[in-house]
């Protein structure tokens, strides 16, 4: 599959040879150049830690969307953090997956409800052990700050298409728009028109990344269509698995070879998603080959490795540290310079 790849990259006849980062460069910005640069880069594979990276080894260490996951996402070397960002009673953008905060805060409710003053009242708790940190729920300024210059960071937009423009300004406001990925679902024309309209409203130098899941999607010629409108540095495909099925064995019409060649022609990274999704059959997003078969059933090859043979050059997962260290293991990362400058924390977060 590796070799396959090779010659659909070949055949874009773009020409660039792979190389180290320049030296002396902030960490967000040698990560950056491989985001940007995908057919350069398609011998080392990304990790994007899921609502921050708070697993380890099926373990959670972190809570969930915490600036100590941040933390610890930087400490392993992953290059993405994804969070999840909606809006508190007075309009602040929060950290937050739910829209509620009974599982994963002191409080209770939803999160529309509670001003930020009494947001901050409101610590977060480690899911499964239920163990109370010493952190409160993050505003969005709070993690980009907590991010800058250090780590990329993907905002999964829990609110209305027409929020996007709002995170944008404060990530641009903090002079970080181009270390800000941001994304929405597009199954259709109407879709891709309404992202346009938003993203004309938050300016350029940010990252926009189109998500396309083969239950909408069913071939690479939306693909084309979607690359066309937007130009995108990656693309994230989702194949989706019902309780029933078995493991998907050619990862569904979205990582066909001709998608991988979409992706070569236009200079753009297939990102895959093996995290687990909460009540639902294990490897949801992924056709089964998730992280509870890489970790939980000890075979990453047949979850992280048949992923990377079907092109994926990013990977969201929710055990990045087991992750990283089986890519690298198996020839899949290539190192970065070691003169990287490191942005102090902004800050820092322990337990109880």
């Amino acid at each position: 599959m590796r070799t396959l790849w090779l010659s659909l990259f070949l055949s874009a006849a773009l020409g660039a040879i792979p190389g180290q980062s320049l030296a002396g460069q902030t960490r967000a910005a040698q990560i950056l150049e491989r985001f940007e640069h995908a057919n350069q880069w398609r011998d080392h594979v990304m990790i994007a830690a899921h609502r921050a990276g708070s697993m380890q080894a099926g373990q959670t260490l972190y809570a969930e969307n915490s600036l100590a996951a941040v933390e610890g996402s930087i400490a392993i070397g992953a290059e993405i953090v994804e969070v999840d960002v909606r809006r508190a009673k007075d309009g602040e953008f929060v950290i937050m997956h739910d829209s509620w905060l009974d599982r994963t805060t002191t409080c209770k409710g939803e999160v529309v409800n509670y001003t930020l003053a009494e947001l901050k009242k409101c610590r977060l708790v480690i899911e499964g052990t239920g163990t109370v940190t010493n952190e409160t729920v993050s505003t969005l300024r709070e993690m980009l700050l907590t991010t800058r210059d250090r780590i990329l960071i993907n905002l999964d937009n829990k609110l209305e298409m027409t929020d996007l423009p709002g995170m944008v300004a404060e990530a641009r406001d903090l002079g970080m728009a181009d270390q800000v990925i941001v994304k929405e679902n597009l199954w259709n024309r109407q879709r891709i028109d309404a992202a346009s309209a938003a993203l004309s409203r938050a300016g350029g130098g940010f990252q926009f990344m189109p998500i396309l899941a083969d239950d909408a999607v069913h071939d690479a010629a939306f693909a084309d269509e979607v690359a066309k409108a937007f130009a995108p540095r990656a693309i994230e495909l989702i194949n989706w698995r019902n309780g029933a099925e078995t493991l998907t064995a050619s990862g569904g019409p979205l990582f066909s070879n001709h998608m991988r060649a979409e992706a070569a022609r236009g200079d753009w990274h297939l990102w895959a998603d093996t995290y687990a999704i909460v009540r639902k059959p294990g490897g949801f997003l992924a056709g089964g080959r998730g992280d509870e078969l890489a970790v939980a059933a000890g075979l990453p090859r047949e979850a992280w490795g048949f992923w990377v043979d079907r092109g994926a050059t990013i990977i969201q997962t929710d055990e990045p540290k087991a992750a990283i260290e089986w890519l690298a293991a198996n020839g899949y990362r290539v190192p970065y310079t070691t003169d990287i400058k490191q942005a102090e924390p902004a800050h820092t977060a322990s337990i109880n």
